[in-house]
Order: structure tokens, then sequence, then C-alpha cells
């Protein structure tokens, strides 16, 4: 068995054990990086040196009993998004080509004190916005089932990494499904919390009361390991919940039995890939099958979770991206005429097409004249999802579904029918919307080889269910070694 064949909790044990270094575990991570890294793109920033001299300082630790944790001296990655003291934290746009922050995000800060060792920064779309990780200004990531396919976004390269071992797990970022959809794309399992759960301190806002820092591991065990280690109460964020539940490896058992499981017959209508359709109703065969009681219900609002999703999100983004005006720092055009002319210019070169549509989209939406008819109302109708959601937890512990309506599309197809991208997120989106905590595991491929992904949804603060339920249906379908 190879280093890389390793589970992070794997690699961890072995490297408490004696049988490897953390150093090792680097190497072994850059050598993988230097053989797959040319033709998948899943890192930003990866700087073999510095990360080595990190690996070295956490071995001497954890050789002189300072570090004990489950995942000290594994190597990990973290979206470009997520502020890193003295790192490149570009968000893949032109825009902020040379920002280096001067401090890290509560995540990454509280991912380093569990003994983890930062490899670098992954790829992403733009600002987050994406579902291929295609808008990249830093070009696209690919997937490593089929080079030829997207890996899914806007947490592509965080979840390419993994499911190439050019890491050993990695954070992402979930706004309407950037952790779950790529998970499901690349075959990895991507665990996104309880908005609150982990504190956004440090994470460069896209849409403010959807943004959420996950996990993106081999397994649901390595999941719940890394989403303990980053989870913490923070001042410094005022949406951080204080009193949310953070010890999730408590979930790790094999046992749903009594578990109430409900299926969205909405999920499943016209426009759900057959093959999709059969993978994750076998899954849901499965957890029936493991003692859990398993049926169809009407969930309802599904066909407003699109236009009320990207109606709030753009119009957050266009006031978050207000700041990069290329004053304090960031891209910055030169030869300007005046003030407005050098504004005008920068935000022009510096953001690509999708951010700039989006943009505008949100400043529509927030116009005088617009705000009612567009933006109130999509409050409202989140309020509604939500609604519908609290009274489906009042009948089952957890929602099952897809992860999304087909596997990976070919490179170039989302990005000519941006439409079509966008719908893409219909099973996901309205997790954001309300709030929810949902976790993608592998359930099978397409005729093509094609990764699926399982979509299981709990109630507020329900990781644990969650988690619970992966897990199980992960030892059932022989996911993970016994």
């Amino acid at each position: 068995m190879s280093i890389l064949d390793c589970t992070a909790l794997e690699l961890a044990r072995k490297i408490k054990a004696g049988q490897y270094t953390a150093i090792e575990a680097m190497e072994a991570v850059f050598e993988r990086i230097g053989e797959k890294e040319e033709e998948y793109h899943c890192y930003i920033t990866a700087d073999k040196k510095s990360a080595l001299e990190r690996a070295a300082g956490v071995q001497k630790k954890i050789e002189a009993g300072e570090l004990r944790g489950p995942l000290a001296g594994v190597p990990a990655a973290v979206k470009d998004n997520l502020c890193t003291k003295g790192m490149l934290t570009s968000c893949a746009s032109k825009m902020l080509w040379n920002f280096v922050p001067s401090y890290s995000a509560t995540a990454v800060e509280n991912l380093e004190r569990a003994g983890a060792v930062m490899i670098g920064k992954t790829n992403m779309d733009e600002f987050a916005m994406g579902s291929t990780t295609e808008t990249s200004c830093h070009g696209v990531t690919r997937n490593p089932a089929d080079p030829e396919h997207v890996p899914g976004g806007s947490s592509g390269g965080s979840a390419a990494a993994v499911a190439l071992s050019e890491c050993f797990m990695a954070l992402g970022s979930d706004t309407g499904g950037s952790i779950r959809q790529p998970a499901s794309h690349c075959g990895v399992v991507g665990l996104k919390p309880t908005y609150g759960t982990v504190s956004r301190y440090g994470l460069v806002a896209y849409a403010s009361s959807l943004d959420q820092i996950g996990t993106l591991t081999k397994d649901v065990a390595d999941g719940a390991c890394l989403l303990e280690a980053v989870a913490s109460y923070d001042q410094k964020d005022s949406t951080s919940v204080p009193e949310a539940a953070r010890d999730f490896s408590e979930a790790l058992r094999e046992d749903v039995t009594g578990m109430r499981i409900g299926i969205p017959k909405d999920y499943f209508g016209e426009g759900l890939d057959q093959d999709v359709r059969c993978a994750v109703l076998a899954a849901a065969e499965t957890l029936k099958k493991a003692g859990a009681a398993v049926e169809e219900f009407d969930l309802g609002m599904v066909q407003y979770a699109v236009p009320a999703y990207y109606t709030i999100a753009t119009a957050e983004a266009s006031s978050n991206l207000e700041r990069f005006d290329g004053i304090k720092y960031g891209y910055r055009a030169e030869k300007v005429k005046d003030l407005h002319d050098m504004y005008k210019r920068t935000r022009s070169e510096g953001f690509g097409a999708e951010v700039k549509r989006r943009i505008m989209l949100g400043s529509f939406v927030l116009s005088s004249g617009y705000y009612d008819a567009y933006y109130l109302k999509a409050l409202r109708t989140k309020a509604l999802i939500k609604r519908a959601f609290d009274q489906a937890f009042e009948k089952y512990d957890l929602i099952l579904g897809p992860v999304a309506p087909s596997t990976a599309p070919k490179l170039g197809e989302s990005l000519s029918d941006p439409l079509k991208m966008y719908l893409g997120d219909i099973y996901t989106i309205a997790v954001n919307l309300a709030g929810l905590p949902g976790i993608s595991v592998p359930c099978g491929k397409d005729k093509s080889g094609l990764p699926i992904g399982l979509q299981l949804i709990g109630d507020c603060f329900a990781e644990k269910k969650l988690i619970r339920a992966a897990y199980t249906y992960e030892k059932r379908k022989g996911l993970v070694a016994p």
C-alpha cells in the first residue's frame, strides 16, 4: 500500500507510530503533483520548499508529544478564497493577482493548530462564481475521472486534488453547492455544515448569508474529523454560532436503525439523468436494508430555489465586490485619465465575464424600482423554502436525493450556456438558502465512468445524523475497508 493510498486518519496514525513522517508524506504529495499537475491543474500556489519546512516543524512537535490530534502531520490543501498569512490569496481572479494577506482565516488557523500541514492553494471559479472551475484566470481544472470533463465548482481544485491524491484532504467553500457538486463529480466526499458552524472570518465573501466553509476528503471519517478540527465559535464572525455541537467524530458508527429518511418526489422529475436516478435510488435501498425507514414525499418550493438563490447571491455579490476598486490592494489599471476612469477600467479589466455578469445582475435587482419586485420577493421566497424544510424535518431525520441532475459536463459546455449551468445547482442551492448541512457521498458511476454523488440533507445542526447515515452507507457499499 502506497503512502498516497492512505486516508488522512490512516496516515496520521502511521505518522504517530513512526511508520512514516510528515516530511515523507509531503514529499509523496509533491511527487504526485509533479506527475499530475500539468494536465489537471488543481493548484494555484504550491511551494514545495515552504511546505517541507512546515512539515518538518510539525514532525518535531509530533515527536515531542506536543501534537497528538487525529490529523497531525497530514498534508492538506486550501481553496484560494481562504486567506493565508504570507501566501497568495487570489480568488482565481486577476483582480487579486498580487494579494498576500497579513492574516489567516480562522478555519486555516484551526487546521494548522490541529497539526495538518498546508500544501498550498487550490484552483477555483473566480470569486467562487461558477460550477465548473473554468472561470479561473489561472486556467481550467480537469476532472480526474476524465480530463475532457470539468471537475465541478467552485471548489473544483480542492475536489480534484483529493481525488488525484495531490493532497489527503482539503478545505472548500459552499455558497450554492460548491463543495457537494464538485465532490459528486470527482468521486470524493464533500461535507457542507450548518451555516454558522465554521467561522467565515478570512473567507473572501461571495454571498455572505449563504457562504460556508466545509471539507473535501477521501471518505466520511476524514470529513467528520476535518470538520471537527476547523469548526469553532469565533467572535470575529458575527454569524458564528456558540452553542453548535462540533464533536462530529462521535457520529462515526454504522447504525441507521429507525432513522426516517424522506425522498422528495420533486428531485426525481424531468431533467434528471437516468444513470443518476438509478444510482441514487439504489443508495436509498442500501440504507433501507440497513434499517432506515425510507419513503417518498412532496417537498415543494423546489422550482423557486434557483431564481431566489441567484437573485440573493448576485445582490450580495454586487455589494461585497464593491471593495475591489484598485485603491488599496490588488489590480489597478494603468495610464488612466482620472479617478472615475481608474475605477471603471480596473473593474472592467480585473474581473472576468462571469463575475461581471453576476455583479450586473445583482446591481439590477437592488436598483430603485426593482428592489421590491425582485430582491425582497426573493427573501420572502427564501423564508418559504426554509419553512418547507422545517415541515419536512418534523417527519424525517434526513432528506435523500441527487447532488446534480447529471454527471460532469464536458469542458466548455457550461460556459456557452450560463442558464444551463445555473440550473445544474437545482438540488444543492436550497440547502444554502435554508442554512442546512449537506453531504455528498460517491454512490456509483454513469455509463461513461463518471462519478455520481448521493446527497443527504439534515436539519440545522444535525451533522451527526448526516455523518452517521453517510458512514453507514459507505460501509455497506464496501467503499471503506472494514
